[in-house]
This record gives structure tokens, C-alpha cells and sequence, in this order.
């Protein structure tokens, strides 16, 4: 009986040593990332140092109206490309299914809201399923070199990491979130806790995107890739 209960404890013992030493990871993993990152990382537009390529991360869509969440992405964009900190705009998203179509929304946004931008300078990516597809499809489908990743803050810190650990000349414009509900920011913060884990295996491990393709060069005609 002895030698059960003795066994029984070692178990839980080396149980609750993995859970400490996994719980222990993960907070490294996103404190390091934060850290790594920082320097890259702006919320003044002004600070912002420019590059060819402004990104547009994609986020839920209703129809072609923009979530609150993916509408502040892309005015952020467009005060990107408005003050010229930016030449070429790529807006990367979900359109995984025909009715579904994060990047298409996202275009007709910025052409009713901005006229000053110029047709030929808007690129779409139909499959930036997640934050690692659309920073690799920027590199090996879009040939971009330099990028300015626009986001939440909640955000900012993992996209920016993964575009330079794929050798991105990448900083970060983290746009503010206080305006949303307090609620919605914990579920972001807590949901993006476990996301930076995820990011780092990605960062690892370099996972090819769902896509590729063909390469469609930043620097040529952006409504080549709007159909």
C-alpha cells in the first residue's frame, strides 16, 4: 500500500513539474518576444520611420462591411500612405471561401475613403490566413524587403517578430485599443498570450504558408492581384 502511495505522489510530483516548467516557457516566450521587438514598435505616426511597403492585416469582415477592429487597421494604413511614409500598400487576409472576403472589403474601404491612393499602389493578398502566411506570402510571393506592419498593439509584438525572423526589414505601427470594451481587450491579451507560443514554433519550426504561388512583385501593378 505504502509503495502505491509512494508511486501515486511521484506522479503528481513530475505532473505539476512539467506544468510549472511548460507555464514557465510560455511567460519567457512572451516576454522575450515583447523585448525583441520593441525597438520596432511605434504608436507615434510621426515616429514612424518609412518604408516601401505598408501591411494591412486582415480581421473579420460582415459582407464587405469592415469589423471596428479591421477598420482601424486600415486607417491606419491609409495615414501611412497619405503622409508618404509608405509607396506600395498590401492588404493581406482571409478569402479562404467565396463568400468570405477580408481583402476585398478592405479595397473598397480604402477606395471610397481614400482617392489620393492610386489604384496600381494597392495590392491584395487572397491568403494571408494568419500572421505567418501573410508575412511569408510578403517575402516570397510579394518579393518585399521592408514593410510597416499596421496593428492593434495586442498584436504588434508577435506579427513584427515573425516578419524579421524571416529576414523583413519590419517595424510596427501598434494603433491604439482603449476605445474597445475592456472585456474584448482581456479575451485579446489572453488569447495572444498562447498566440506568441504558437509564433515562436513558427519561428522555429518555418512552416510553409497553405499558398504560394507565383511571385507578383510589389513594385509593379497591385490591381493585377484584385480579381
Amino acid at each position: 500500500m505504502l509503495v502505491h502511495t509512494t508511486k501515486r505522489k511521484t506522479s503528481v510530483n513530475i505532473f505539476f513539474a512539467i506544468l510549472g516548467a511548460a507555464a514557465l516557457a510560455t511567460l519567457i516566450i512572451n516576454i522575450g518576444m515583447a523585448l525583441a521587438t520593441r525597438k520596432f514598435v511605434f504608436t507615434d505616426l510621426n515616429e514612424i520611420p518609412s518604408r516601401a511597403v505598408v501591411l494591412v492585416l486582415g480581421a473579420q469582415v460582415h459582407g464587405t462591411r469592415l469589423s471596428p477592429v479591421l477598420a482601424d487597421r486600415v486607417r491606419g494604413g491609409i495615414r501611412l500612405m497619405e503622409s508618404g511614409q509608405g509607396r506600395k500598400l498590401l492588404l493581406s487576409g482571409d478569402h479562404g471561401q467565396k463568400y468570405y472576403n477580408e481583402v476585398n472589403a478592405m479595397r473598397l474601404y480604402v477606395l471610397a475613403n481614400a482617392p489620393g491612393i492610386q489604384h496600381e499602389d494597392i495590392f491584395l493578398d487572397h491568403a494571408g490566413f494568419s500572421t505567418w502566411d501573410s508575412m511569408y506570402r510578403a517575402r516570397d510571393v510579394f518579393q518585399v524587403e521592408e514593410l510597416i506592419i499596421v496593428t492593434q498593439r495586442f498584436h504588434i509584438n508577435r506579427a513584427v517578430a515573425m516578419a524579421r525572423s524571416l529576414g523583413l526589414d519590419a517595424v510596427g505601427y501598434a494603433l491604439n485599443q482603449e476605445h474597445f470594451e475592456s472585456r474584448n481587450q482581456r479575451f485579446w491579451h489572453f488569447r495572444e498570450y498562447f498566440a506568441r507560443v504558437r509564433a515562436f514554433l513558427s519561428i522555429v519550426v518555418r512552416p510553409r504558408p497553405r499558398f504560394l504561388g507565383e511571385p507578383i512583385p510589389i513594385l509593379g501593378d497591385g490591381r493585377a492581384t484584385w480579381n
